[in-house]
């Protein structure tokens, strides 16, 4: 009977590959975060289970000891009578045999019990194995919402501790019940063997992860970094081989066979599936950190030179198909091959700039609503609103420093239900969310969201940090409910919706007119910033919703005066924000409003502004 604890070939997997233990008569199956898994009844948190384990682990190891010297002891004892059995009568003889037959009842009995108490130390470590491996999976859940921008905690140390003690719990569990085996053969314990060994091979498969995670939208022909950490590598000194790791990228479909074959088969594999695409400087080999116990490789210059693409269906387009980086290793351990693979997370590969908006929506879906325990990469067809507004405002947030507002929220609900009423309880499809056009535009929801996040980011940051842009929000709320409200003077920082990337400035000019002036885009604000905008023009003196003057809002935005003139002898010049139609304080062809009037709203201007 072999002891090794590997002498058996492991074969390659992942965490997302391999499903939790369930429909084993020893299994459990609960699940739970590493530093919230309270033991039954006790309140205990994971580590104090795994120590209480221990124990008991420590108990029967003990007792093995007792009951094996006992056994030999009696065999021995019995053993050296048989030797003068000759010389026995009849009755000593039977006398003898009834003797031996009371011993060896009791040794079953004992045996008996000692497999019950083996049996109920498994179905622990597999309860604990079960709750460690979800921890992991929840790690890797959260490095997918982070690639959304949500904040990220990682206790990958911590989980990695609760492996390593794992590591050797396992190999002891199995030398335990190799030398009961060693002992007597017991249908019981050959199948309580072959469940330890599963359970110790899915330990070490799932504990080969992506820690750096590449570029989810990555462009052919750009360098790119990763990096792969392996949690068992220091108990097992894998280090002292040197292991190298390969990388390929995988289609979806062959994502999808590799992982179904590898969480299901036992044959050893020898390599990796045929790539759908060349990267240039894909080897890296593992390093071992002494101080910090980190086995893992970074790839820090890798390129996609080529990507071979599947044949497209429907509407489907390159900015919806996926692919994973495939991170593959084969280590030799007591003469034994430990086979292991790990995917990234799902990456959409491009070949020009302008396919990354669409890119970043395929990306974000799936990022957002993702199953734990899903084949790769499946995403639901539709999620509930509640679901949707989390991921915008975690994405937007996470992009310009704030995030969204209740009203924001609920002018966004508007937008992509396409009508200002219901409860936030409806679905959002994919086809609504980033594939059909808003009504009356040529571009969708996404194409919209993400132009104005760039916008915000590229040139409104600080504005929209000190909440003095208002943003998202309905026009008509505007111009109908807020601005005939305001004192005259008051202007709202409002993103257009009938431009990508805009953003708008409605206001009460002198006479009690409620305009609102043509957006500015990127292009616009490249040549002058907003805030030196807002100063050219004299009609906007209070800024909404803060309600303080301009000049105190944006004083410190204002861009710095130059000199009249330059070194060389030129004078200086600048461009300035300028409106004709407001310049006489008045708009053209629109009745004039007596300051008493300033409640009363008039919206007969609407037409000669453009917005």
């Amino acid at each position: 009977m072999p002891q090794n604890p590997y002498m058996y070939n492991l074969v390659g997997g992942n965490v997302n590959g391999v499903g939790m233990n369930t429909g084993n008569p020893y299994l459990s199956g609960v699940g739970g975060h590493l530093n919230d898994v309270p033991m039954a009844e006790e309140g205990y948190g994971l580590t104090a289970r795994i120590q209480k384990l221990a124990v008991d682990m420590d108990n029967i190891r003990v007792t093995i000891q007792s009951f094996q010297s006992e056994q030999e002891s009696i065999y021995t004892y019995f053993s050296e009578l048989n030797q003068t059995r000759a010389m026995m009568s009849p009755q000593e003889a039977q006398e003898h045999d009834n003797q031996f037959k009371d011993q060896c009842v009791i040794l079953n009995e004992r045996r008996k019990a000692l497999v019950l108490d083996l049996r109920r130390v498994v179905s622990e470590y597999d309860t604990i194995q079960d709750q460690v491996i979800m921890a992991l999976k929840m790690w890797q859940r959260n490095q997918a919402l982070a690639g959304n921008g949500a904040p990220f905690l990682d206790n990958l140390d911590d989980i990695q501790r609760c492996v390593e003690m794992l590591v050797d719990m396992i190999a002891k569990i199995q030398t335990f019940v190799s030398n009961l085996l060693l002992m007597a053969d017991d249908p019981i314990l050959t199948e309580l063997l072959s469940h330890v060994r599963s359970v110790q091979r899915m330990l070490v498969l799932s504990s080969f992860i992506v820690e750096r995670q590449p570029p989810q939208v990555m462009k052919t022909h750009t360098r790119f970094a990763a990096a792969v950490r392996w949690l068992i590598g220091p108990q097992l000194g894998l280090y002292t081989n040197s292991p190298s790791i390969e990388c390929v990228i995988l289609s979806e479909a062959q994502a999808q066979r590799h992982a179904a074959h590898n969480s299901t088969s036992d044959m050893q594999t020898s390599s990796p599936p045929q790539s759908s695409g060349e990267i240039l400087n894909n080897v890296s080999t593992m390093e071992f950190q002494q101080a910090t116990r980190v086995l893992s490789a970074s790839f820090r210059n890798m390129q996609l030179k080529k990507i071979k693409r599947a044949e497209k269906k429907g509407t489907e387009s390159v900015m919806d198909e996926k692919f994973s980086l495939l991170f593959y290793t084969t280590v030799v351990f007591n003469e034994f091959k430990i086979s292991c693979w790990t995917l990234s997370l799902p990456v959409v590969v491009i070949v020009h700039g302008n396919q990354e908006p669409q890119s970043w929506a395929t990306i974000t879906w799936d990022n957002a609503f993702s199953d734990i325990t899903r084949e790769p990469f499946q995403v639901p067809e539709k999620v509930r609103w509640a679901q949707l507004s989390v991921a915008l405002n975690t994405k937007f947030g996470s992009a310009t420093g704030r995030g969204l507002t209740e009203e924001n929220l609920n002018f966004l609900y508007e937008k992509l239900f396409r009508n200002e009423a219901g409860e936030h309880t409806e679905f959002i499809t994919w086809a609504q969310f980033c594939k059909e056009p808003l009504p009356d535009r040529t571009f969708t929801f996404w194409d919209w969201f993400f132009a104005i996040m760039k916008l915000t980011k590229d040139h409104l940051l600080n504005l929209w940090k000190e909440g003095l842009i208002v943003g998202f929000i309905n026009k008509r709320k505007t111009l109908e409910e807020i601005l005939p409200m305001q004192q005259y003077g008051t202007f709202l920082l409002r993103f257009s919706d009938s431009e990508l990337g805009g953003i708008t400035v409605a206001f009460v000019d002198d006479q009690g007119n409620k305009l609102m002036l043509a957006p500015w885009t990127s292009r616009d604000l490249n040549i002058r910033c907003l805030a030196d905008r807002i100063h050219d023009l004299n009609v906007l003196r209070i800024v909404y919703p803060k309600n303080i003057p301009r000049d105190e809002a944006f004083a410190s935005f204002y861009s710095h005066h130059v000199e009249q003139t330059t070194r060389d002898g030129y004078v200086a010049n600048t461009i300035r924000a300028h409106v004709p139609a407001i310049e006489g304080g008045s708009v053209a062809g629109t009745p004039q409003h007596q300051p008493q009037d300033i409640t009363m709203p008039n919206f007969s201007d609407f037409d000669s502004i453009l917005y």
